[in-house]
């Protein structure tokens, strides 16, 4: 099989748990995800199958989108309900209104610093190992971007208020740590109680199979009909076109000159990556356009 199957994980499985079944149930070994999810969270996990395994690299830049519900008036060492509480605090009066202002806070680039207990790398051990141990260390900040965010509900009966809200955001954006932020924003402690990813490179809750629907499928011959084909998930890419004899040229992954490549924005961004097609629409790969040496340079071809 070649193409993206979009899995809608369950809670309690890890990303790593949910290759290994598809891995089982496909015969095949060469599936790798585009992003991995903590075992508590749901949701979209594209699996990219066979030679699409190739554009997992670019998939995962895209922005994804989550619905967190955040719980106010509590913290824990891990960010969200999994961990040990460290901190309980009385929410007192607080109003929507003022939520919505936290929440506005946060919209477009912030710098956060990654969580103890993340799989993020310092000295060759994983952050959450170190923690593990009992261990902290310093983490730097890193600039990532929250595209949207907004309100969808809260309950401010309960003793300890919740907060759901809604966050389109970068690669590498920790929303645990973000939930944190926002009751800080708040003057509050605050931990993150539940996570939805409701999209991933492009691909929406709508389009997902769970692991149950999958295996039926499969046993009926039609999983392939559900499969995405791997450049609709890399279409912030953008696109170009080759004639046919062109197409055999980068097919052998040759340089051709930039004069017989049409992009469709119809201007060339130096050095960008490219989605090119033949002018039948076959997806031939992904190249980049060397502009000073007036060339089309292949970086993965599908053949």
């Amino acid at each position: 099989m070649d193409g993206i199957l979009a899995v809608w994980k369950p809670a309690g499985w890890t990303s790593h748990d949910v290759v290994a079944k598809v891995r089982r149930l496909l015969k095949m070994k060469r599936i790798g995800h585009a992003g991995t999810l903590d075992p508590m969270v749901t949701g979209v996990l594209p699996l990219c199958l066979g030679r699409s395994t190739r554009v997992v690299e670019y998939v995962q830049e895209r922005p994804k989108a989550y619905e967190a519900v955040l719980k106010l008036g509590i913290a824990t060492d891990t960010e969200d309900m999994s961990g040990e509480i460290i901190e309980r605090k009385s929410v007192g009066s607080i109003t929507e209104a003022d939520i919505e202002s936290a929440l506005n806070r946060f919209a477009g680039e912030i710098d956060q610093i990654p969580p103890m207990f993340s799989a993020l790398k310092v000295d060759g051990k994983r952050l959450y190992e170190l923690a593990r141990e009992g261990k902290t260390v310093e983490r730097k900040s890193r600039t990532v971007t929250i595209y949207d965010i907004k309100l969808i509900k809260v309950d401010l009966e309960l003793d300890e208020p919740e907060i759901t809200f809604s966050a389109v955001c970068s690669k590498g954006t920790y929303i645990r740590t973000l939930c944190v932020d926002i009751g800080k924003a708040l003057g509050l402690p605050a931990t993150m109680a539940k996570l939805t990813r409701t999209m991933s490179g492009g691909i929406e809750a709508e389009s997902c199979l769970t692991l149950e629907q999958i295996e039926a499928l499969l046993q009926e011959g039609k999983l392939e009909e559900h499969l995405i084909a791997a450049d609709e998930a890399i279409t912030h890419i953008d696109k170009a076109q080759v004639s046919l004899s062109t197409a055999v040229q980068v097919l052998r992954g040759q340089k051709v000159p930039l004069s017989q490549v049409i992009p469709e924005t119809g201007e060339w961004k130096p050095n960008g990556l490219l989605r090119v097609y033949d002018t039948s629409n076959l997806f031939l790969g992904i190249f980049q356009s060397n502009v000073e040496g007036m060339l089309l340079k292949p970086v993965k071809v599908f053949n």
